[in-house]
Formats: structure tokens, C-alpha cells, sequence
């Protein structure tokens, strides 16, 4: 009896579209399968429902179950019209389809029913297969049933669900039902801790001769999540993972060994392949009139079918091709290699040859090859012919040398494409050229020949190596022999296919110039260099660009002459990456390389939840593979077509020279792979992974599930997760330990550096270098491929990367301010208790001076050894809120996206030119301010102003004496008292010696103004002063307003000024809050920060609002349309599903020319650095008792930890 069921347990879904016309849906899933279909219940209004229902499908022939098609449809209930509108779909294969004990929920992304189709969202499902007999079907769905069903489906599956955790599975199905057994792959991601069995399930799917070759238990689990100080959401957060690999589980980074021997491929799961080498056939007979023959071989087991190539008119060919087939996906016992013969119409069949997989011998390296033997073919009577095939037929893993050429049957493609295609699949190691820096000093040229001999002429020098070209600088001498002296550099790579290539060339009109002379210099001749001795000039004849006359050549005795100094420098390191993602720091010349510090492994085990990239047979689906680089070594996985898990398991190993380097993984959809006759197109990125080789601890297995996180024009998208096993082992310590203290970069860019523009010419220079020679290599690895890799655009302007760069130094020196807060807060008495502490602290070091220095090395001894317990046990990983792609803006984000140069509007670069404009005047502002302090200090002694100087002179004089006879430690001791003294003796005014330096001269008076009129004023009348300034004011773009004349001079001087309407419409006069403490924030509904900000704004109200905080939300549909409803709908939903107990006012513009007047002052008395207009939603403003703006704070920034802030204005 088959008790094979099909367990599908619905969990939620997250970011519906909304449906129901109110910013919300009303949600159910369909289930389809084998016939049979399921309902989920409705979840009424909500975008995120939770459904935990589970639902038990009959396998009606497990046999097919490969070919069958679990399919969920996500609607939503239109109320009143028995009708549904459609949110998305998910589609299952029966190939995903895995045991219970390794099943998780998965979030799968919704799939369009169409075209036409508006969607978006995820949906959960725990998909599982089981043999339980104690658990039923599920009662199947009544044609028609009213879709605000309740509970039934729910009560139903709950008591399944808790017998089949309880139960062991039953190990004694049909051979059939084990098959179906051997699907595995790992979670994407863990929500619920799965109950441990008692006894695992028994997967025996194919007893083969070799015990040892039985599948191992494939139970990864999800163990830990992680995520950096700067949060980000738990689903772009890194995953640490306790796969079972070839040298046993991982746990913890440590590797606990199985009772099976472990192979050398121990960081990858051992995976097992049917070999079959196809080598050569003899005596085929002829099969038509003409007697000719034109043999191929088709090698097939079960619904996989490989094929060699075919030959013409030959009965004794020779193919030499290997097919690997994967054991887990073996549906047949029986392996059949077929000769045929090649016709136009139907092939005809020659012979055949069978094996019994119970009768494959297993081969594990280092065991040498396995011999091939002649087999005899049969006919279609099953009688043996005279004719023969050598075959060999063994069982290997991935360790197999015939692994990376062979023919993978979980790389066969489902589409009709060419021969040369199947290159583009495999697996291949490239090794990058070595390159070199060639150095050409132009020193002088010798008794030129111009073609006028009435003028000097005005001469420069191209130089050019391939594609490369530079030149000199013109020369306007009044003699033949021009002097340059100019260094120029390029990039070569060996072997040196192109020569060094001289032409001197005469300006003699404004875009026409003549060759007076060219030289050819091959570069194999050039003499190379390690260091900066000086390398010997040399002459060299210039050929003329023309054909002469013999007897003219023989006449003349001399020849124009080029003076050059040319040489191969290899003590540098060409930079063909970018210099933050270096993977290799060595230089050029191999007797300057140091001995390897040890070994990198990298096990590339699977991707899951892959992001469909094209479209085959109408689903969605993705080809791809993945790309590894680091030092010279590039390496390509096999490419697994169609599919949307990939599972790789293939290892590799390279040598560390330093530490401070980084690999990289890519991961890309192949786009070679058309059908016969279409044009290849190019590569598509799906994203990639850095691991810096400093951050991993030696000896420790790190397997992580890595989220590939690419920036599109949309925002930040996860496109799959890519599962890693990483291993540094350290092979001398003392090398590793000693490379800390060498410099970063080879000798020569200390001796001899280069500028940063010739760094940034050259490594451009390099790449291109790198991904030509790749790109010849056989499968090409394309230059799309390398520039991603090398990440070439690294270097262009980005507002997002400068938000974040600016951020990132906002942080570093965060700590520093924190210090200088704290030291303000013992000088104002805050805690007097500290304060006296930090006194008597003080004086012991003004007394006993030597204490100071250990005293600052001890307490960071003692922070370091602190926190060792709480060091980073993971690699760090892309932070999509350090890198401010959260809630950048989708302006800014087309801006980073454009081409270069621009493809865009003209309108739209002039608003982002004034944009850029208005956020480098800020930035000149700060620079400068600082500017003018430093110049005040100089004006101290410069007598700029006279008094000024004669009294600091004075001051000067007055100290030397006091100090002369005052002991330092007295002198020390008062004036860190009278710093650190009690607010009763301090004043609100500034001191002293701020005031004086405050008015001391700068340069600013010297600095060049430009004229109001000049910046928009074309057209307007000069005594026009007010409509003047009116114009300049709205002349920036509305993203980054400056601050308005009239704002400026408004009466409104704060919060309570201002009268606003709430939710009803009526006026509410914000004076009703003078005394108390308001943080004011813009709100939305849909917005990705909605759930969070809501949360913790409740819980800040609900701890503070008896201390006297008011928060005031103010609903704004700017961003995104995310808050589209009506007043009583946010309303509602704020009360409703967040508690919001704190007034909620009239939706209002917050940027722009209709912003609320609120908004208006609170952006003109807080702006930001990268100007004042309202970035995104829940931008938050603190107002203090008075009604002033104290603080502002970006959208990202938690209610939660601005608690400090809001506790401080309560007690002023």
C-alpha cells in the first residue's frame, strides 16, 4: 500500500500588493496538486498575513513524482461579488520536493500569472515528503465554498502536524518510495528550530557494488543569524550554516568528523557521478547504399541522454568524450550507450551496449584512471555483431580528474543549441596574464626633417602599445632637435604580442598633422627592471612613413634619431582591481616574491531562492554559475541550466601571500545558451561576495549562507543566497606575523610613486588587458564578467556612496565625540559624583606625569581583552544600511545608474547639476570655516591687525614670566580646574580668549564674490532688489531647497507659532504643547519602515508621555505613494494594528512648493549636510519645551535609540 503523501504547510506571505482599493488585501492560498486542491482561510486586511495551515496531498504514483507540479496561488477576496483578484503564484517542481526531516520554510517570490501581470511579495511554504501511515489526506475543496472560510482548514491540520513530529518515518517502503527520498537540498532559511528524530530516515536509494558509496545524511540546518552594529533586515543578514560535508559536519566553525574516511574535497558535499567514457568504435558496419557511415554515440540512463559528436563517412572513429551523470538524479538501474548513424531524416540505429549499475565498479582518486574495454555491440535482435566500442563505465565523485570535461547531465540544457555552446557549461581554471608597468623616458629628438623646410616645425611624440596611445606635449623649438624629457607609463601583460610603437609627428595646421618619423620596438628587447637603478639611453633610427627613392637613400649618411630610456619596471604592483578589493599585492618581478603565508579553500556548495532571470517554456528560471578570483587564479563552476537552486560542490585551493587581501565571488546567469541560430547575449550579474582574508581565524570552516544583494534602479534587491565553505590555513606564523609589519605595497611605489590620476589611467589600462585575454580563453570568461569582478565603475560619482562615506566618517569619529560629550557633561556637573572622580584623576597624573602614557595603554590592554568575548566569529558582509540603500532616494538612484557620459535629459542633468552644486557649497562652506580658523592663527603674530597682535605679544610675555617661575604641575592643576569648574561660576557669554580669536582677521575679506545678479538674474532690472532675490531663492531644485528669504524673516520663531489641521480637519493651535517635549515625524503605511517605526513610536510614548512628550505624526504620500488612504483609514491602521495613542494630523506635502508651513520651519531650523528637504518617510524632528528644533534624525534612525536625547529635554 503507498502511504507516500505530500505535506505542504502554508506559513505567510509578506509585502502583498495591495487590492482592495484601501492599501490592503484580503488573502488566501490555493494549493494544486495532482488533481487535488486546497484553500488556505482569508486573512482580512492585511499585506503580511499569517496562515501556519497544513495540508496533506496523495501521491498517486510515486514514480512519477519528478514529473509532477505543486502550484500555490495567493488571491485576494473581493467581499460581495463571490469574486478574486490575483497577488501571485509559486510553482514547485517534484524535483525540490525533499524528506521532513530536512524540510524548512522557504519564502519563495511571487511569479507573474502574465505579462500584463501587477505583483509582488513572498510567500512561505514548508514543502515535504512523507510515509507516514498515520497521517490522512486532507478532505478535498468542494467546488464551491465561500471564501471568508474560518477555521476549518486549520483545526484539520494541526493534528497531523504534531503526530507526524512524534512518529518515526517508516523505512520499510517500495524502492520507489525510497527514490523519491534522495531530493536534498539545503534551507534558505531556518524560522522554526525543526524536533530532532530519534532514528533518521534510512536513504539507500541504489545499493551499487561499493558499500561506501551510500548517500550521506543531508540534514544543514540554519543555526545562527548574524548582523553588524548598523542593522539591516534579517533577510539580507548573514546565515551561519552546519552542513554535512565531505570531512563531516561543521558546527561552529569546527569540523566533527563522520565515521567515513574524509576525501581530499572536505569542504563540499561528496557528490556521486556515473562516469561513462565514450573512447573509439572499430569494424562499425555500413548502414546505406554508398556504404558510408556517419557514427555518433548516445549515452542514456533513465530521461538523461548525452551525445558525442558525429563523423562523416567513418567506421572506425575515435571520440574520447566523457558524461557524468548525477546518481541523485537516476531514475533507471539500466545504462544504455547506443551507436547511431547520422541521416537526414531519422538516424538509424547501428548497435548497443548495457550495463547494470549494480555492477559499476567505484573509482575514488588517487586510484589511476580506469582502462577502457572493448565491448561488442548488439542488434535490435539483442544478437552480438562483430562490431565493437571501447567504453570505460565507473562511479567518481567531484574529486574525479574527468570531472571539470565531462558532460554533466545536471548541466544539460532543455534547448536546442550549438555544438560550440556546450564549451560555455563547463568548469574551467584561468590563470590572469602577468602584467607589467613599461616606462618610456622621451628624452630628445635629433636633426628632424620636416616636410616644409621654410619652418620649425612643432613636434610631439605618440606613443602607443596596442590600444594605448599618449603623447607628449608639443614642442615649438626654433631648432631640429626638439628636447620632451617626459615619463610616460602603460600596461602589458606577457607574452608581449605588441610592440612599442614611436611616431614623431608635426602640428602643422590646427587639425592636421604629419609623421616625420616612426620606430618600432619590440618589447621582448626592452630591458626589465626590479628596483630604481637607472637603466642605460639608447638612439634609435626613425623610418620615414614614405617610400624614397634607393638611390636618395644611399645619398643620405645620416637618419633622424629618437633619444629614449625604455624599460619593463617590475618592483611595482599593476593594480587591476580596485584597491580597497585588492587579491593580490605582489609585484611584477617573481625573484621579489616572498614565500606563501598558506592556503585558501573555497567550497562553493549551492545557491538557493535564485531570482528568475529569463524565461524558458513560460516559467521563470536562470542558468547560472559562478566566478571566484583571487592573486591570478580565476576559477568557473560548471553552469547548472534551468534551475533556481543550482547545487555546485565544487572546491578549490589557492596560496596566500598576504593577508590583507580579499576574494571575491561572483555569481552570473550565462547568457550564451540561446537556441540555434540567436545571438548570444551578454552575462548577467546576480551578485557577488567579498571575504577578506585578515578577518578569518586560522584553521576554522566557515560555512555561511551569503545573501546576494545587487542595487538596482528600484532599490536594493536579494536575488538568492549563495551557501560558502571557506577554510585559511596558516602554514608559518612567524611569515604571517611578519608581513604585518612590511609596507602594503612593493617597495617601488614608496621609492618611485605614481600620481593617482596615472593609477587610476593604468589599473583602467589593466583591466581591459586582463578581460581581452581572458576573453580568448576557452569557455571565454567575458568582459562584462571581469569589469564586475574588478569592480571598474568603482570610481564614478555616486550621491548614495558619499552619503555613506560621509556616514561611515560620522562614525569613526562618533566615539570621539561621545568622549568630548561625556567631558562636557563633568564640566557642567551632571554627575558630581564623576566629576570629582575625573578631579582626583586629574591630579594624580598632573603629579605623577609618568603614569599617563601606561595608564593609556593598559586601558585599551583591558578594552581589547574585554572584547575578545564579543569578536566577530563570521565574515563581514554587505550592509545595505552602511552602504545607505535603504532609503536612498530613486532619483539619486538613476543618477548612479546612468551611463557616463550622461544619456539623460537635459532638464533632468541641469536639476542634478544644481543639485550637485548645492551640496558642494555646503561642503565649501565647512571648508571654508576651517580654512578661516587656521588663518586666524596665523594673523596672531602676522600684525594684520595691529592691536590684536600688540595684545597677544603682550599676553605672550606676561605667561613666559609666570610660567618661569610657577611650577608646571601648579599651573596644569588650575587650569584643568578652572576648565572642569562648577557651572555656578561659568557664564552664558563666551570666555575671554574665545571672543579675542573670534575677532581676529582672515582672508575671507580677499576672497572673490560673485555677483547675485550672475547666478539666474538674465533678463531681470537692476533696481529690482526683492524680486531679484526671490528668483535666485527658487532657482535650486526642490530635493535640496535652500532656505528663503521670507522663511528667514518669518515671525514664527517656534513650533508653537505654527496652527496645523488634524485628522478631522479641524485647527489645532500647537501652543496647546509650550512646556512639553514633541517629536514630530512624517509617517506612511506601506513604507518598509512602517512596522518598526510604529512599534517602537508606541513604546516611547507609551514609557515617556507621562514626563510630558507629545509625538505628532504627520501622514505624507510624497515617497512612493506609501500612504495613499484617507485620514480615518491611516488612522485606523495606526490605532488599530500599532496602538498609536498620540494625535495623528492631516496628510500633508513635507518637500516642495506646497510643503506645510510646519514642515517649512522645522527644515529651515534643522537642514542636513546634503541639504535641508525630508528624505524619506519617518524622518523624525525634536523639539525641545520651548518649541526650538534641538535634533533631527534620518529615517533610519530608531525611535528606540533616541531615548537619551528625549530623556535629556525632559529633565532641562
Amino acid at each position: 500500500m503507498n502511504n507516500l503523501k505530500l505535506g505542504v504547510e502554508v506559513a505567510s506571505a509578506h509585502n502583498l500588493m495591495p487590492k482592495d482599493g484601501q492599501g490592503s488585501s484580503c488573502a488566501f492560498v490555493e494549493l494544486y496538486f495532482d488533481g487535488q486542491k486546497f484553500r488556505t482561510t482569508t486573512k482580512d486586511k492585511d499585506l503580511n498575513p499569517v496562515w501556519n495551515e497544513s495540508f496533506y496531498f496523495n501521491i498517486s504514483e510515486p514514480a512519477h513524482l519528478h514529473s509532477l507540479v505543486l502550484e500555490a496561488h495567493v488571491y485576494n477576496n473581493v467581499k460581495g461579488s463571490h469574486s478574486r483578484d490575483f497577488l501571485g503564484k509559486v510553482r514547485l517542481t517534484g524535483t525540490s520536493f525533499v524528506p521532513d526531516a530536512d524540510a524548512v520554510v522557504l519564502h519563495y517570490p511571487l511569479e507573474k500569472r502574465h505579462m500584463l501581470s501587477r505583483v509582488k511579495g513572498e510567500l512561505g511554504l514548508k514543502v515535504y515528503i512523507t510515509d507516514d501511515p498515520s497521517i490522512k489526506s486532507s478532505n478535498p475543496l468542494p467546488a464551491m465554498e465561500s471564501f471568508t472560510n474560518t477555521d476549518t482548514h486549520t483545526n484539520h491540520a494541526q493534528a497531523p502536524v504534531h503526530q507526524n513530529h512524534n512518529s518515526v518515518p517508516n523505512t520499510s517502503s517500495n524502492d520507489k518510495a525510497e527514490k523519491r527520498h534522495t531530493f536534498h537540498h539545503l534551507p534558505k532559511q531556518q524560522q522554526h528550530k525543526e524536533p530532532h528524530f530519534a532514528t533518521t530516515m534510512n536513504q539507500q536509494p541504489v545499493r551499487y557494488a561499493a558499500d561506501e558509496m551510500k548517500a550521506e545524511p543531508q540534514q544543514p540546518n540554519t543555526v545562527r543569524m548574524h548582523s553588524s552594529s548598523s542593522s539591516q533586515p534579517v533577510d539580507y543578514a548573514l546565515k551561519e550554516t552546519s552542513p554535512f560535508l565531505g570531512g563531516g559536519q561543521i558546527v561552529g566553525g569546527r569540523v566533527i568528523r563522520s565515521d567515513k574516511p574524509s576525501s581530499t574535497y572536505d569542504l563540499v558535499e561528496k557528490m556521486l557521478f556515473l562516469f561513462v567514457r565514450v573512447v573509439k568504435a572499430r569494424e562499425l558496419p555500413s548502414m546505406d547504399i554508398t556504404g558510408s557511415l556517419d557514427p555518433y554515440v548516445e549515452v542514456r540512463i533513465g530521461n538523461y541522454k548525452g551525445t558525442t559528436r558525429h563523423f562523416g563517412k567513418q567506421q572506425n572513429p575515435e571520440w574520447n568524450e566523457v558524461f557524468a551523470f548525477s546518481r541523485e538524479r537516476m531514475q533507471a538501474s539500466v545504462l544504455e550507450v547506443v551507436v547511431k548513424d547520422k541521416d537526414l531524416v531519422k538516424d538509424d540505429f547501428v548497435g548497443i551496449v548495457r550495463f547494470d549499475l549494480n555492477e559499476v565498479p567505484t573509482r575514488v582518486p588517487p586510484d589511476s584512471p580506469l582502462a577502457p574495454e572493448w565491448y561488442r555491440l548488439e542488434d535490435k535482435k539483442g544478437e552480438k555483431s562483430k562490431s565493437e566500442l571501447m567504453l570505460a563505465v565507473w562511479i567518481g565523485t567531484q574529486a574525479d580528474e574527468a570531472f571539470p570535461d565531462a558532460w554533466h547531465s545536471d548541466a544539460a540544457t532543455p534547448v536546442d543549441i550549438s555544438a560550440s555552446a556546450y564549451t560555455h557549461i563547463r568548469s574551467k581554471v584561468y590563470h590572469a596574464p602577468r602584467l607589467w608597468y613599461v616606462r618610456v623616458n622621451i628624452i630628445e629628438a635629433q636633426d628632424l626633417v620636416p616636410t616644409e623646410k621654410t619652418r620649425f616645425p612643432d613636434v610631439y611624440v605618440k606613443v602607443q602599445i596596442g590600444s594605448q596611445v599618449l603623447k607628449t606635449k608639443t614642442i615649438q623649438a626654433r631648432t631640429l632637435n626638439p628636447l620632451w624629457n617626459e615619463d610616460l607609463l602603460f600596461v602589458t601583460a606577457e607574452p608581449f604580442e605588441d610592440p612599442l610603437v614611436l611616431t614623431v609627428e608635426d602640428r602643422v595646421a590646427a587639425n592636421k598633422d604629419e609623421i616625420i618619423g616612426r620606430v618600432y620596438i619590440p618589447l621582448n628587447s626592452v630591458e626589465k627592471r626590479a628596483d630604481d637603478r637607472m637603466i642605460h639611453t639608447r638612439w634609435f633610427n626613425l623610418d620615414k612613413p614614405i617610400a624614397i627613392d634607393v638611390d636618395q637613400l644611399k645619398k643620405e649618411k645620416f637618419s633622424s634619431r629618437i633619444h629614449l630610456r625604455v624599460c619593463l619596471d617590475g618592483g611595482y604592483h599593476v593594480l587591476d582591481e580596485s584597491t580597497h578589493y585588492s587579491s593580490d599585492l605582489r609585484p611584477t618581478a617573481k625573484q621579489l616574491w616572498k614565500s606563501s603565508i598558506g592556503v585558501l579553500e573555497l567550497g562553493i556548495l549551492n545557491i538557493e531562492g535564485v531570482h528568475p532571470i529569463k524565461t524558458r517554456d513560460g516559467k521563470g528560471t536562470s542558468d547560472t554559475y559562478c566566478v571566484a578570483k583571487y592573486g591570478h587564479k580565476w576559477v568557473r563552476s560548471r553552469t547548472i541550466i534551468n534551475s533556481l537552486s543550482p547545487k555546485y560542490n565544487e572546491q578549490y585551493t589557492w596560496e596566500v601571500y598576504d593577508p590583507a587581501t580579499v576574494l571575491t565571488v561572483g555569481v552570473f546567469d550565462n547568457g550564451q545558451l540561446g537556441e540555434k541560430g540567436s545571438n548570444p547575449s551578454r552575462d548577467l550579474k546576480i551578485g557577488k561576495v567579498r571575504i577578506r582574508i585578515s578577518t578569518l581565524e586560522t584553521g576554522r570552516v566557515y560555512t555561511h549562507s551569503y545573501p546576494l544583494l545587487v542595487l538596482h534602479p528600484s532599490g536594493v534587491k536579494k536575488m538568492g543566497e549563495l551557501h560558502l565553505a571557506i577554510r585559511f590555513s596558516c602554514t608559518s606564523l612567524v611569515n604571517m606575523m611578519y608581513i604585518y609589519s612590511r609596507p602594503l605595497l612593493p617597495k617601488m611605489h614608496y621609492v618611485r610613486p605614481l600620481s593617482v590620476v596615472q593609477l587610476d589611467m593604468l589599473r583602467h589600462q589593466a583591466v581591459n588587458i586582463v578581460a581581452a585575454r581572458l576573453n580568448r580563453a576557452e569557455p571565454p570568461l567575458r568582459k562584462e564578467i571581469v569589469e564586475y569582478m574588478s569592480d571598474v565603475d568603482s570610481h564614478l560619482w555616486s550621491m548614495r556612496r558619499s552619503k555613506a562615506n560621509f556616514f561611515r566618517l560620522m562614525s569613526v569619529f562618533s566615539g570621539l565625540f561621545a568622549v568630548g560629550k561625556w567631558f562636557g557633561d563633568v564640566c557642567m556637573w551632571k554627575n558630581p559624583i564623576t566629576t570629582v572622580l575625573v578631579h582626583v584623576l586629574f591630579v594624580m597624573l598632573v603629579c605623577f606625569p609618568e603614569l599617563i602614557l601606561p595608564t593609556v595603554f593598559l586601558y585599551m590592554f583591558l578594552i581589547g581583552i574585554w572584547n575578545f568575548r564579543y569578536r566577530p566569529r563570521y565574515p563581514p558582509h554587505m550592509n545595505t544600511r552602511i552602504s545607505y540603500a535603504e532609503g536612498v532616494h530613486p532619483d539619486e538612484l538613476d543618477e548612479e545608474f546612468d551611463t557616463f557620459p550622461t544619456s539623460r535629459s537635459p532638464e533632468l542633468v541641469r536639476m542634478r547639476y544644481d543639485r550637485l552644486r548645492s551640496v558642494a557649497g555646503r561642503i565649501q562652506t565647512v571648508v571654508g570655516d576651517i580654512a578661516t580658523q587656521g588663518e586666524r592663527m596665523q594673523a596672531l603674530l602676522s600684525w594684520r591687525d595691529p592691536r590684536a597682535t600688540a595684545i597677544f605679544v603682550t599676553f605672550c610675555l606676561v605667561a613666559a614670566l609666570v610660567l618661569y617661575v610657577t611650577p608646571f604641575q601648579i599651573v596644569a592643576v588650575i587650569a584643568g580646574f578652572y576648565f572642569m569648574r562648577h557651572p555656578r561660576f561659568r557664564h552664558r557669554l563666551p570666555s575671554v580668549p574665545i571672543n579675542f580669536f573670534r575677532r581676529l582677521p582672515a582672508r575671507t575679506d580677499s576672497m572673490l564674490i560673485y555677483g547675485v545678479k550672475s547666478v539666474a538674474t538674465a533678463g531681470l532690472n537692476k533696481p529690482a532688489v526683492s524680486n531679484l532675490r526671490a528668483e535666485t531663492v527658487f532657482q535650486f531644485p526642490k530635493c535640496f531647497p535652500l532656505r528663503s528669504v521670507s522663511s528667514m524673516a518669518s515671525s514664527q520663531s517656534s513650533v508653537h507659532d505654527f496652527t496645523v489641521k488634524d485628522a478631522r480637519g479641524n485647527d489645532v493651535d500647537l501652543s496647546i504643547y509650550k512646556g512639553k517635549v514633541l517629536l514630530i515625524v512624517n509617517v506612511a503605511s506601506q513604507c518598509g519602515l512602517t512596522n518598526s517605526n510604529y512599534t517602537e513610536l508606541a513604546k516611547v510614548y507609551e514609557k515617556y508621555k507621562e514626563q510630558g512628550l507629545e509625538i505628532l505624526a504627520f501622514p505624507c504620500n510624497q515617497f512612493g505613494s506609501q500612504e495613499p488612504g484617507t485620514n480615518e483609514e491611516i488612522v485606523e491602521f495606526a490605532c488599530t494594528r500599532f496602538k498609536a495613542e498620540y494625535p495623528i494630523f492631516d496628510k500633508v506635502d513635507v518637500n516642495g512648493a506646497t510643503a506645510a508651513p510646519i514642515y517649512k520651519f522645522l527644515k529651515s531650523s534643522k537642514g542636513g549636510l546634503f541639504g535641508d528637504g525630508i528624505k524619506w518617510n519617518f524622518s523624525k524632528f525634536l523639539v525641545d519645551k520651548n518649541g526650538h528644533v534641538v535634533e533631527r534624525y534620518a529615517p533610519t534612525t530608531s525611535p528606540l535609540s533616541i531615548e537619551k536625547d528625549i530623556k535629556k529635554l525632559l529633565a532641562a
